[in-house]
């Protein structure tokens, strides 16, 4: 496994949550997330108080990106370039501006490619 940091795309957090043993070799290199995946894991709309709790603890080890200038420009253009939602637009964006290699089991970022990527097959 390469050194690289990733940046966890909102699944990725959601299987370490549900404690997937074959998530263990990515955990040390997972230093971010965007605001969206945030976003995405805490606004559920059934998710308890103490499990909201508990995402709140695993995303407090993690550094949360925002949605800059800069971010919502290149998400435009991935946009219009790949046909994507607008969600996945701004994760992807958020990867390539940062720098960071996105985890992620969405096989549909497979096709970005300017985007560095890590996908998670089960």
């Amino acid at each position: 496994m390469s050194g690289n940091e990733f940046l966890a795309d909102t699944n990725s957090l959601i299987y370490i949550l549900e404690g997937k043993s074959f998530m263990l070799p990515f955990l040390m290199n997972m230093k971010s997330l965007s605001i969206i995946s945030e976003i995405e894991l805490r606004g559920y709309y059934q998710l308890s108080e103490e499990e909201d709790k508990i995402i709140k603890s695993l995303l407090n080890d993690l550094n949360i990106i925002s949605v800059s200038f800069q971010i919502k420009e290149l998400a435009i253009k991935l946009k219009r370039k790949y046909k994507l939602k607008t969600l996945d637009s701004i994760i992807a964006a958020t990867a390539i501006q940062q720098k960071l290699t996105l985890l992620t089991a969405d096989k549909h970022f497979n096709k970005i490619d300017e985007l560095d990527l890590i996908l998670i097959e089960l």
